[in-house]
């Protein structure tokens, strides 16, 4: 441990003892005496400084030193940090500071997640530039995510509104467009009329526009999309190599890959009723079902649909109101199920029976062929659908509900069994009709087997201002031409004030009116920016050479610290963020820029920070929320709250439970609030102590004063001992018993706590075994030189171990306890096994299950001599008297069980 004392020491005028060691310095040396109160504003400022001027937290690659890269995912400069990011950040910087005192190399870096829409609404809404409002907010974010101490190389910062930053996402977006990974084509979207911009399906309310309140559209509209499943398969597949990741968000990016082997099925056409021949392509997981199909359905843009639809107007105003509703796959799994026949027909390819095509809401034209075969007795949607329109339900499945399927819908119905009402096929199992109906399909040349997943290409485009411009021109006679790499990057101009009418930029002829870099014609460049999730799918690897200008990375750099060590963000984040950072991480393999297959290594998925409401209903019926702060609560004996009422006029309020700490329910508290009254150790402590970080944590005022008043103690407790003047080092072995006692529970302490920060990132329980370390510490004799020397020794481990957790006050006690080197530069506390040993144990004695009694034994006593010693225990012979000691069970160390009757 750093701070090891030498025994050799001399009398000082002060009456102390000055101990000469590898870091220990004189007391007299300490530039200021030791204040007698907890002062956290000056303790903090001064700790900051000193790691400010000493460039304590920049880094650079040192060959042959362990390295250790932890991330927490980057903010979006929004305009104050939320406790959920102080949490997200606490969490990170305990993690990277306990990894610097196992003695390896720790890269900590921080940035800005900075392009989006929120900019562009503020800048509507205050009237000023996206770029001017973020620049500012990253400002003053930036001085709160300094005052908690962070251990951050800040020489690393990347704000991904910046040309230096997204030029070369601009340079990658072109090799990957001349490869084919990106691609052009046309995609269905929410199309809003008024504001003449793409909506994402969370804007879309009540099939309208969140902000101009106009009914949206589907529209078909060119864009740019990465060819993300070209890598399904490996993205899927590696999903196992990552053993350091929650099995939640594993099993969810494997449902949101889908990968399902299924059968491709075609419908003939009925040339009667639809006039040419065809087919009608379907895909299906359940082909076991196909003699149960009694009719299709098609999305609205299906060729077939628009072809029924001509003279039509019904079902073309069916059509336009489907083309009006969004295009979420989760908002049509719950929306009601409509539709509307036609007069097309299909033939059922084994059969030749013909079935009705019907065009459907609950079909759409970008999942698969947008088209479904309908088994109603086996889907629910169809079930849902056919139920409603009093279509036939054909049962060809034999469940556990038996032969039928009368309604209401049972999950039953699902089930995989043996076919019933299937002709030829009758009495298969799944895997035997599989093989059978694509054998009786291929035959027919009308179907066979195929691999699919449920994975979408990466739409990226944007038809907003404040994003990433795509690099491409396009010419009237060469195509779509991506922008020469000398002539990235593209930049966004910043001093434009957007107004919600669809993107500024395609209004802006000095923006997009150029030069053909293939021909020198006159050109338009394209006015589309990228989706943000590009930003934020590579700014892990950026880090490793943030200042690089020779490309993305530098290779040798990203070989260095790629991939990332440990990753902290929320579970919200479990699927996209993470998938498309996985992506884009094989995507900068495949062009040579690092080695490694995956980003982060291991995963940290943090809890939410929530917080009490309360609030009043108003006149029209709206909820009114009030902020914890505001509102005065009362408590029955038990302590349990009973009643609220609003501090400004006394009358009550709801309680609404707990909720996650937001603006619209006003429950969130100021992280800054809390820092300037009780510092940041204090709010760092309370917030790894409330809760492991996985769980959500519960805010409570009373949980922040009783971190505060512990903090108090540990410096009482410290200023005490440090203003006797330090002890001299005494060996273990003169040790009394009652010192061992003291040095077993500074040692336990040190073994509790590395096991739990090293290993399970359980802060919580580490804390609480610093916590009985204190309380030991407070009533440990401090009467002989050795008791103050293990005093020194139990102060030096208490600093130490929160050293990660609570940086500013063990920076400053560690100094005041006669260290020249910072406590940032110390070890993590050596265990001493041979302390844990103990030479007495004090061992439960048990009546058939009951507590009667304590025995103390020494360490080495055998079975047997213990088991004598508890039969003559008084308090054993009173509760077995007249009775018969059928059993002696023995759990060594432990307890004595004595079985009578």
């Amino acid at each position: 441990m750093d701070g090891q004392i030498m025994k050799s020491g001399f009398p000082t005028a002060a009456g102390g003892h000055v101990c000469y060691g590898v870091s220990r310095k004189p007391l007299f040396l300490a530039q200021v005496a030791m204040h007698e109160q907890y002062q956290p504003r000056e303790i903090e400022a001064a700790a900051q400084s000193q790691w400010d001027a000493q460039k304590s937290f920049v880094v650079s690659e040192q060959p042959g030193k362990e390295t250790f890269y932890c991330l927490s995912m980057f903010p979006y400069p929004s305009g104050k940090l939320h406790m959920g990011h102080v949490r997200n950040y606490t969490i990170g910087d305990v993690i990277a500071r306990y990894q610097r005192m196992q003695g390896k190399n720790v890269l900590q870096p921080m940035g800005w997640d900075a392009f989006g829409m929120p900019a562009e609404n503020a800048a509507m809404k205050n009237k000023v530039a996206p770029a001017k409002w973020t620049y500012e907010n990253i400002d003053y974010m930036k001085t709160q995510l300094k005052s908690l101490g962070l251990a951050i190389d800040w020489t690393r910062e990347v704000t991904t509104c910046k040309p230096d930053y997204y030029r070369w996402e601009q340079w990658l977006f072109t090799r990957l467009f001349e490869k084919g990974v990106i691609y052009r084509k046309n995609g269905s979207v929410n199309w809003d009329p008024v504001d003449q911009t793409v909506l994402a399906n969370e804007q879309v309310i009540d099939g309208r526009g969140w902000r101009s309140g106009a009914l949206i559209e589907k529209r078909e509209i060119p864009m740019y999309y990465f060819k993300i499943t070209a890598y399904a398969e490996e993205l899927l597949s590696s999903l196992d190599e990552l053993d350091g990741w929650p099995e939640q968000v594993k099993t969810m990016q494997r449902n949101w890959i889908g990968k399902s082997r299924g059968m491709e099925v075609c419908f003939p056409y009925d040339v009667a009723s639809i006039g040419s021949s065809g087919e009608l392509k379907v895909f299906t997981t359940r082909p076991d079902t196909l003699m149960g199909a009694t009719y299709v359905a098609v999305a609205a843009e299906h060729p077939l649909a628009t072809q029924a639809a001509q003279g039509n107007t019904e079902l073309q105003a069916f059509i336009d109101e489907c083309k009006r509703g969004g295009v979420a796959e989760a908002d049509i799994a719950t929306q009601e199920k409509k539709g509307l026949p036609t007069n097309l027909f299909v033939e059922h390819p084994l059969t030749g029976e013909k079935l009705p095509v019907w065009v459907a809401n609950y079909v759409l034209m970008h999942y698969g062929d947008g088209a479904v075969m309908a088994v109603p007795a086996h889907d629910e949607r169809d079930f849902e659908f056919a139920s409603k329109y009093d279509l036939p339900i054909k049962a060809v499945v034999r469940t556990s509900a038996g032969d039928e399927t009368p309604a209401p819908w049972q999950e039953a119905y699902g089930e995989h069994g043996e076919l019933i009402n299937s002709g030829e096929f009758d009495g298969l199992d799944f895997p035997g009709a599989f093989d059978a109906i694509e054998v009786a399909l291929q035959n027919k040349k009308l179907g066979k087997s195929r691999t699919q997943f449920r994975l979408r290409d990466w739409g990226i485009s944007r038809q907003r201002y404040w994003g990433c411009p795509i690099p491409i021109v396009h010419c009237d006679s060469c195509g779509d031409v991506p922008v020469p790499e000398d002539q990235l990057p593209v930049v966004l101009p910043e001093d434009v004030v957007p107004d919600g009418a669809g993107s500024p930029l395609a209004r802006m002829p000095e923006f997009y009116e150029c030069s053909c870099p293939k021909c020198g014609a006159p050109a338009k460049r394209e006015t589309d920016t990228m989706d943000t999730f590009v930003e934020s799918s590579w700014y892990f690897a950026r880090y490793a050479s943030p200042n690089y200008t020779g490309g993305m990375v530098d290779p040798a750099a990203a070989d260095h610290w790629l991939p990332v060590d440990q990753y902290i963000g929320g579970i919200e984040h479990a699927i996209l963020h993470l998938l498309y950072a996985r992506f884009f991480h094989k995507l900068m393999r495949d062009e040579g820029l690092l080695n490694s297959n995956e980003p982060f290594k291991k995963l940290l998925t943090q809890g939410m920070v929530v917080a009490d409401t309360y609030y009043r209903i108003a006149e029209n019926g709206a909820k009114d929320w009030f902020n914890p702060a505001d509102v005065e609560i009362e408590h029955d004996s038990k302590g349990k709250v009973i009643a609220a009422k609003l501090k400004a006029d006394g009358l009550p309020v709801e309680i609404g439970g707990t909720e996650k700490m937001s603006k619209s329910k006003n429950n969130g508290v100021d992280p800054q609030a809390m820092i300037d009254q009780y510092g940041a150790d204090t709010c760092r402590l309370f917030m790894m102590f409330a809760s492991p970080p996985d769980m959500s944590l519960e805010w409570s005022d009373s949980g922040v004063e009783g971190a505060s008043r512990f903090m108090r103690r540990v410096w009482r407790l410290a200023q005490a001992h440090v203003s006797a003047g330090l002890p001299d080092a005494k060996q273990p072995a003169e040790l009394n018993d009652a010192q061992k006692e003291v040095r077993r529970s500074i040692h336990l302490a040190i073994k509790q706590a590395s096991q739990d920060i090293g290993q399970h990132h359980k802060f919580n329980t580490a804390i609480a075994a610093v916590m009985t370390l204190m309380n030991v510490l407070e009533k440990a004799a401090q009467t002989t030189d050795q008791d103050r020397a293990l005093m020194q020794e139990g102060l030096e481990t208490v600093v130490l171990l929160l050293a990660p957790i609570t940086p500013h006050i063990s920076h400053e006690i560690w100094q005041q306890l006669g260290h020249e080197t910072a406590a940032i530069d110390a070890s993590w506390p050596q265990l001493d096994e041979s302390a844990l040993v103990q030479d007495n144990l004090t061992l439960v004695i048990q009546v058939n299950g009951k507590l009667r009694g304590q025995v103390e034994m020494p360490a080495s006593a055998s079975r047997e001599e213990v088991e004598a010693a508890a039969r003559v225990n008084e308090n054993v012979l009173r509760f077995t008297e007249g009775m018969t000691i059928r059993k002696v069970i023995v759990v060594p160390g432990k307890l004595v069980n004595i079985v009578a009757n």
